[in-house]
């Protein structure tokens, strides 16, 4: 016990740093953006990224003290990632401050949303409308529903993953399913 509780910080930094580097990698598919209709921007890479933290962040509330230093790390390594990622679009300093206020606010509110969201389904519709209004950016065109079954299919995978597996890094996501996004 006196070990664990010494070494679980540490121990969440890394846990965190894995799993935020699986999220961002998945968010990174180019299936999401070609062919789930996901904006191709800034805005919506933030969206993606948010969305697969946001996805790892429900899964590990309420399992223990170990996963809840690891989420905190997790969220703590995203910040940084949107800190630096600011920077090298050209932010000034001045503005990296307000802009992060910004993005936490609008963060933590996008983690309410799916969350609550998430809890409702098999009911997908405010999925749907979450997804169109951030992902999509309310464009003309691409449809939520691929985008929405990817994001149940990716809560209920993390669901069945053993708690040990996640605090090792170890994260599987589902297939993007591409071919759904144009039935």
């Amino acid at each position: 016990m006196l070990l664990q509780r010494l070494f679980a910080p540490r121990l969440a930094r890394s846990q965190g740093r894995a799993l935020y580097d699986a999220a961002a990698f998945q968010a990174r598919r180019p299936e999401f953006y070609r062919d789930l209709g996901a904006a191709d921007t800034v805005e919506g890479r933030f969206e993606l990224y948010s969305l697969h933290v946001a996805l790892l962040l429900i899964r590990l509330k309420g399992q223990g003290q170990i996963a809840a230093a690891t989420a905190q790390d997790l969220f703590d390594v995203y910040v940084r990632a949107l800190d630096d990622a600011l920077r090298e679009l050209g932010v000034s300093d001045v503005k990296v401050g307000r802009k992060m206020r910004g993005l936490g606010e609008a963060f933590y509110g996008r983690l309410k949303a799916y969350e609550e969201a998430i809890a409702r389904l098999p009911d997908d519709a405010e999925l749907k409308a979450l997804l169109r209004r951030t992902a999509l950016e309310e464009r003309q065109g691409p449809r939520p529903e691929p985008l929405a079954g990817y994001v149940a299919r990716a809560a209920a995978a993390l669901s069945d993953q053993t708690l040990e597996d996640l605090l090792a890094g170890r994260v599987i996501w589902p297939q993007v399913m591409a071919e759904q996004a144009h039935g």
